[in-house]
């Protein structure tokens, strides 16, 4: 992933509480605690960067004194997280998620202070070693194998600015870009690493592709007209088997990303014989069920997708580009639209149980 990253592991613990007062009753102030907060234009690299030890340590509580009884907390750490972290224990259990900016989570409490039921002497806070393990949020996951065109589709429909060559693997960290419409409405889309047969299983980029996946919204699969050929090693994949091979790979890894709602742009509709190969296409997509005789067994998902557009396009002549744009932004507004109308429903649902 070069200078991506998406994986972190750090070190925090709570402050120490500070001694209680055993002759006047006086209780010492309980230790800083940490914190993660969620902020946005920050990555896990700058965090890496700006702590190299990668150490978080709250202040230690006041202690009690003839001046002051009832001693002072102590500071607290916060630790400025992207949106979009989940944070692990060390056995890689979930313990806290931050999807928001500005939502806090506690990462290590302080100890308290020495008092009567410490026998005066203060608590050491927690302390542990977390993983802060990222999953980028966009509107929009494009999804594809290498060399299918993604890069280039998303420097044409966003202002974003990807490495692009003609060889596959060239997308090698996720790149985010934002689609700008002319009533100032911005849509984010997240370029993924190249898809390859067997990712579920870890094999390439696997997990590091498909867990950014699972936080976008809609999928939007970008699949080369002529079809796919990895190396002289792997099989050639026809522009339909690509679908199902897709399909196949992000239902393995996880089912419900089958569910999310999906686009399909034909790329490179510029190439000779594309026209005759998309007719193929089209017959062959609406009705999957009569050429999954044409595949291998193990490569049929379970669910095939239901795409909720299928735009032909060019990268490379910019033909139905800004039908696409047109396409994602109806798909994410009536998205919206069915999201806010579930949420009125319970609303409704609640105030009429409450009655």
């Amino acid at each position: 992933y070069s200078n991506f990253i998406d994986d972190l592991r750090v070190y925090v613990r709570g402050g120490t509480g500070g001694m209680g007062y055993p002759n006047l009753g006086g209780e010492g102030g309980r230790g800083g605690d940490v914190w993660f907060v969620a902020r946005e234009r920050t990555t896990l690299k700058s965090i890496r960067e700006k702590y190299p030890h990668k150490r978080f340590v709250a202040g230690t509580g006041a202690n009690s004194s003839v001046k002051a009884l009832k001693g002072e907390k102590g500071k607290d750490c916060e630790v400025h997280v992207p949106l979009g972290i989940s944070v692990l224990d060390g056995d890689g259990k979930q313990i806290g998620e931050l999807n928001a900016a500005g939502e806090r989570f506690l990462a290590a409490r302080g100890g308290l202070g020495g008092s009567l039921a410490t026998n005066f002497l203060p608590c050491k806070g927690q302390r542990r070693t977390v993983h802060l393990d990222l999953k980028l949020i966009a509107d929009v996951g494009l999804v594809g194998f290498p060399n299918a065109g993604k890069s280039s589709l998303l420097s044409k429909i966003s202002h974003a600015k990807p490495e692009i060559a003609n060889y596959p693997f060239t997308t090698i960290q996720p790149e985010l870009g934002k689609i700008m419409y002319a009533d100032y409405k911005q849509i984010s889309v997240a370029d993924l690493p190249g898809l390859i047969e067997g990712a579920h299983a870890n094999k390439g980029m696997g997990h590091k592709f498909l867990k950014h996946v699972e936080r976008t919204k809609q999928l939007l699969l970008v699949v080369d007209i002529s079809g796919f050929q990895l190396s002289i090693k792997t099989h050639f994949r026809t522009a339909f088997e690509t679908i199902l091979l897709l399909t196949k790979e992000l239902e393995l890894y996880k089912e419900e990303l089958v569910t999310k709602p999906a686009l399909l742009a034909i790329n490179k509709m510029d190439l000779p014989c594309a026209k005759d190969n998309l007719d193929e296409l089209m017959t062959q997509l609406e009705n999957p069920q009569d050429f999954l005789h044409l595949v291998e067994e193990e490569m049929i998902p379970a669910n095939t997708l239901e795409f909720r557009g299928v735009i032909p396009i060019s990268t490379y002549t910019g033909e139905g580009i800004e039908e696409l744009k047109t396409c994602i932004r109806k798909s994410i507004d009536e998205q919206a639209e069915q999201v806010n109308e579930e949420y009125r429903k319970k609303k409704l649902l609640l105030l009429q149980t409450s009655k």
